[in-house]
């Protein structure tokens, strides 16, 4: 009865992680898009210039901390001697989510403009990419596993009884044409905007710095889980270009940590 009863709740605890997850989600698309909802990243009274670097930049480093530190094998070892193994990826996903929703919540606008792009048509694109970027995030997290990214296969194979199969290195679709096509997609999203304020660029550069910091670390992790195929992969395929690499024999080398 008390094994059912905290699998239930381990169950339930997963499915509260992911939903708030989804709703953080939506919640970002219409935040750096400046959709309609109640605080956006242009949205509210700018204050003093300097005072709301200081906060942003603050809250942009807080969620860097959680999600990087979170992610590393080391403290996942440490981690779960504390938290169970099934409910750790919930956990992330729960504390990433809310390290989210205060970056939204107490976000300093700096409407100043950078640019301001008039032309309807050139307009039409840049906002077209901005939708196609976060269409690239969905789609990539539903290639690789998106039950799994998120805590829920874990809670459900725990709850029927269920062994999940060991960690294989896949690149279907995107995977084969850039080694990180989420964070492209984020990288898109995040810059194609046909109004740039400051407090946008702030942003934008911001998580760009973190997202190249994230790919080495998280690429050092993989190399220690997959070894010689993870290598090859990462000769073979750039990290966030979506271009083919040549592999004449004549070519210059090129760094394994090539875009």
């Amino acid at each position: 009865m008390r094994k059912t009863v905290a699998t239930l709740a381990a169950l339930a605890y997963g499915v509260g992680a992911y939903v708030l997850f989804l709703g953080v989600f939506l919640y970002a698309i219409a935040f750096v898009g400046n959709l309609p909802v109640p605080k956006t990243i242009d949205s509210g009274a700018p204050g003093p210039l300097v005072g709301s670097l200081a906060v942003n930049l603050a809250l942009l480093g807080l969620f860097a901390l959680q999600h990087s530190v979170m992610a590393r094998g080391g403290f996942k070892r440490l981690w779960t001697r504390v938290v169970p193994p099934v409910i750790e990826r919930s956990t992330y996903v729960l504390l990433a989510s809310l390290a989210l929703a205060l970056l939204f919540w107490q976000w300093r606008p700096l409407p100043q403009p950078v640019w301001a792009v008039e032309d309807p048509l050139a307009a039409a694109m840049l906002v077209g990419l901005f939708w196609s970027g976060w269409a690239i995030v969905l789609a990539s997290t539903f290639l690789i596993n998106h039950f799994e990214l998120f805590g829920l296969r874990q809670v459900h194979a725990h709850a029927v009884g269920a062994v999940l199969p060991k960690p294989e290195l896949r690149t279907p679709l995107f995977y084969k044409r850039v080694r990180h096509p989420i964070y492209l997609g984020f990288l898109v999203a995040f810059w194609a905007t046909p109004t740039m304020s400051l407090g946008h660029l702030v942003f934008a550069i911001a998580t760009t710095a973190y997202i190249l910091l994230g790919i080495r670390l998280e690429e050092r992790d993989l190399v220690r889980q997959f070894g010689e195929a993870y290598r090859r992969y990462r000769r073979e395929v750039r990290m966030l270009i979506p271009l083919r690499r040549r592999t004449d024999a004549h070519d210059r080398p090129r760094a394994d940590g090539a875009l």
